[in-house]
């Protein structure tokens, strides 16, 4: 069994890949810079190192694997964010559609689903759409929003304020990256599943900014305020951060067109993964800003 990992420093793919090694499987790992690999990990995973970006370097990275886990390395900020998507996976793409692999599990996001007006997650759904027309069996994992975003703005926390352009009183489902990596890892450890298959990770409960800035006022022990904004006030300090009108749209959008979003597949025993936001919080955000 040969599984490739792509980004296996990230949040999911870390996981994926101490979980594929804990199952005695040696995954192989796509990487731009190896070093970023603890010594150990390095010692028990077939490594190749290269640029996702590179057509060439994916195709023969992949060449002869039964699964591929590929999570999109293209950064919100980047100049056009949905085309970069679309062309870094293009190489996956037409592996699946030769051949070369018979398995691709996607790191998707809610929102996907909608297809278009969901800012940079319309390259996921495109992406899904490619995968689909191959004939390869495909699993498309629809995330909901990463605690980690809130690592995004330890400043702003620090200074107990927590900046929102979402709906404050909209519940929406939040999840522990590490979570994913657990429904990630027995999903391309397990050999059941066939054709399209959607599998939702949307964390222990679906969770408002306000019960949010509640959350990590207990866990932080000082007051942290919800400061929403609206999507002018976002697109006005991303472009005078110097980004791309692109990049503006592609980060607004994920926030605009997921307002209204009621996700595709319910909450259940499948979709619902344990960690909650207080326990991540005490363990991975409060050091960071103890620091």
């Amino acid at each position: 069994m040969t599984i490739v990992v792509t980004t296996p420093t990230g949040h999911v793919g870390s996981r994926v890949v101490r979980l594929l090694l804990q199952a005695g499987v040696r995954p192989r790992v796509l990487v731009r810079d190896p070093a970023r690999l603890d010594e150990e990990t390095r010692a028990r995973v077939d490594v190749h190192r290269g640029d996702l970006t590179d057509a060439g370097f994916v195709r023969a990275a992949v060449q002869g694997a039964r699964t591929v886990f590929w999570v999109d390395p293209t950064p919100h900020t980047a100049p056009d964010p949905i085309a970069t998507s679309l062309a870094t996976a293009a190489p996956l793409v037409e592996a699946a559609r030769a051949g070369d692999i018979a398995r691709v599990a996607l790191l998707s996001s809610i929102g996907a689903e909608k297809r278009h007006g969901v800012g940079h997650i319309d390259a996921l759904a495109g992406i899904e759409e490619r995968l689909d027309a191959t004939g390869a069996d495909v699993l498309h994992l629809r995330c909901a929003y990463f605690f980690t975003n809130l690592l995004l703005d330890l400043e702003g926390l620090a200074r107990g304020v927590l900046t929102t352009a979402f709906d404050p009183g909209r519940p929406m489902p939040w999840v522990d990256p590490r979570d994913i990596g657990d429904v990630v890892a027995a999903r391309l450890l397990g050999d059941a599943w066939r054709g399209r298959v959607v599998q939702a990770v949307h964390g222990p409960e679906d969770l408002t900014f306000e019960q949010v800035a509640r959350i990590l006022t207990g866990v932080l022990g000082r007051k942290v305020r919800l400061e929403p904004v609206d999507d002018d006030a976002v697109r006005e300090a991303l472009h005078a951060a110097g980004l791309s009108p692109a990049a503006v749209e592609g980060i607004v959008g994920m926030t605009a067109g997921s307002r209204d979003l009621v996700p595709e597949q319910p909450r259940d025993l499948t979709t619902t993964t344990p960690t909650r936001l207080d326990g991540w919080a005490r363990t991975e955000l409060l050091p960071l800003l103890r620091r």
